[in-house]
């Protein structure tokens, strides 16, 4: 205990990874974003309530990337990853209040995502703390938190647009991983991967609410978003389009440190990025 509070301590001061709000130009206008807000999560956010209040149907294109994010993250098969645990994030958290369909077919609501940024995790560092961590958790009645070292983090832009095309909700959004919420993942995008799930649940919230949220979210997930999460079948079909949860599977291995490239299900119906 005598080496593990000093530790946690120094932890707590640096054991955050900085991500900036990034414009990237995709959005069809950015004169609607408030201004920024947030300590963990960074964001400037736009909501019409009253226009989102008769929506029925929401259609999710697949999740882009910017040429700088895309240029961070060499591996196609891990970009394709990020973004298609982003989408399917949403696609269950909307499935709360909205029929959920297929990308190209006609929706009231089509949302649409863009990686703007990432810092890469360093594997090395995710190994080393999982390490520390997972073995102290072990041997001392308080575990200690990850390293403050090698933190990666993630930006997003997305906007929800209209049959018209007129945009009705809008979010550019940043988060980098912290030594407290986030389990060090040996993977160049096990930050990014786990921060992906972060925005959807902060995006997906102030379309449900018609409003931007205030404060944590306190209230239980639905039976369907933990059915969902449980890597059981979505409420709606267009959800299998980007494949199943890992689940259980999935939270234990990134309890201990696995790569998400490990359990991550493949969808069922091939997704274009």
């Amino acid at each position: 205990m005598s080496l593990a509070l000093p530790l946690a301590l120094t932890v707590a001061a640096v054991g955050c990874s900085s991500v900036p709000l990034k414009e990237s130009g995709t959005l069809s206008t950015y004169s609607n974003l408030g201004a920024p807000k947030g300590k963990l999560s960074k964001s400037r956010a736009y909501v019409d309530g009253l226009s989102l209040a008769p929506i029925k149907t929401v259609a999710i294109e697949p999740t882009r990337f910017g040429f700088a994010a895309a240029s961070r993250i060499k591996s196609p098969a891990d970009r394709a990853m990020v973004a298609n645990a982003l989408d399917r994030a949403l696609c269950i958290s909307l499935s709360d209040r909205y029929q959920m369909v297929a990308a190209g077919e006609s929706a009231d609501l089509t949302i649409r995502s863009m990686v703007t940024d990432i810092v890469p995790t360093n594997k090395t560092m995710a190994g080393v703390s999982t390490v520390v961590t997972v073995g102290t958790g072990f041997a001392l009645p308080v575990g200690v938190p990850r390293l403050p070292v090698g933190l990666g983090g993630l930006a997003v832009e997305a906007e929800a647009v209209d049959k018209s095309g007129a945009q009705r909700a809008a979010m550019v959004w940043a988060r980098g991983a912290n030594s407290f919420q986030n389990n060090p993942r040996v993977s160049e995008v096990g930050d990014a991967y786990g921060l992906a799930s972060k925005f959807s649940s902060e995006f997906s919230r102030m379309l449900i609410a018609g409003k931007e949220r205030k404060g944590l979210d306190l209230s239980l997930p639905s039976r369907q978003r933990m059915k969902s999460w449980l890597g059981g079948k979505p409420k709606y079909v267009a959800c299998d389009a980007f494949g199943r949860e890992p689940g259980l599977v999935g939270a234990v291995a990134a309890k201990y440190g696995a790569p998400p490239q490990w359990t991550e299900k493949k969808p069922k119906a091939a997704v274009a990025y």
